[in-house]
């Protein structure tokens, strides 16, 4: 179960960083009193992917300029990939070598989804990303999770798991010509190189996932239609479903994934019994405005 500690009021009278991080990519958020919030991005940082001295190299790449570190008094970050202290303990060094004055708080991603899209209210929540996770929340808690498998067991309706059915698509000759040759035309990847990206290469769930945006762009394409939804049938039957009486609660979704694709995320979900919620692409903006007004979880 994932769940956080006791609560206190958290006053925005300092500088402090907020993070929703992805796999793929992180939405970082600067407040600062009586000025204007300053948002910006850098890659993702899963710790099951990337080391401390990863993070410390690429994060100093995407600061903005004239960004003093020294001056951040608290960073809250929801990550993806924060399982355990080992985890937590990787982004904790990064970010306290950068920002050396820092109080820093790690939470599960999860756990920002829930505080985005449901605040101070109990219902369910599901993360469609590059990768897939749910729960139930109580207004505070993480009260029932079940784990989604991550992008080798499971992730089942993230964009990995979405990328790679197109790709098992592709190697086994069962595009149509015409989908063929725009996969082609637009990636012009041998063999050779999508198992080098998947077996050889890191992050692995983000080079499946970056396949979404030609799948975007071709939806209406009855195969590439067909890919997403029977992505999003196995999501509700192997991990929606699981929950005791889902079907008594709405679907609200954050994610690229969720966002993109909510017309078909609709159709599959009333399919299964659900109606659905609240979808936003980006916690990052709800995140900032709970911090602000709602007292909030610390370790």
């Amino acid at each position: 179960m994932i769940t956080c500690g006791v609560l206190k009021l958290i006053k925005i009278n300092n500088m402090i960083l907020l993070a929703d991080g992805g796999s793929t990519k992180t939405h970082w958020c600067l407040v600062k009193e009586g000025a204007d919030d300053t948002y910006f991005y850098s890659e993702g940082f899963n710790p099951y992917f990337v080391d401390q001295d990863y993070i410390v190299h690429s994060l100093k790449k995407f600061l903005p300029k004239d960004f003093e570190p020294a001056e951040i008094h608290e960073i809250h970050f929801y990550g993806a990939g924060i399982h355990d202290k080992e985890r937590i303990e990787i982004l904790e060094n990064a970010f306290a070598t950068l920002f050396v004055k820092a109080r820093i708080s790690i939470e599960h991603d999860l756990l920002g989804a829930c505080r985005a899209l449901l605040g101070t209210n109990k219902g369910f929540a599901a993360i469609l990303g590059t990768g897939s996770n749910t729960c139930f929340y109580d207004g505070y808690t993480i009260t029932h999770h079940i784990d989604s498998g991550a992008y080798i067991l499971g992730d089942e309706g993230s964009g990995c798991h979405i990328g790679k059915k197109l790709l098992i698509q592709y190697l086994r000759g069962k595009l149509s010509f015409q989908l063929k040759g725009l996969f082609d035309s637009t990636h012009q990847l041998s063999r050779e190189d999508i198992m080098n990206g998947i077996y050889t290469k890191p992050l692995a769930s983000r080079f499946c996932a970056g396949f979404c945006e030609f799948i975007s762009q071709h939806m209406n394409d009855p195969q590439i239609y067909q890919i997403i939804e029977s992505s999003f049938d196995e999501f509700f039957e192997n991990l929606v479903s699981l929950y005791p009486d889902y079907r008594e609660y709405q679907l609200n979704a954050v994610g690229s994934i969720a966002f993109h694709f909510r017309q078909i995320l609709k159709k599959c979900a009333q399919k299964h019994g659900m109606v659905l919620g609240k979808i936003i692409k980006s916690p990052i903006k709800e995140l900032v405005l709970y911090h602000k007004t709602t007292p909030v979880a610390t370790i």
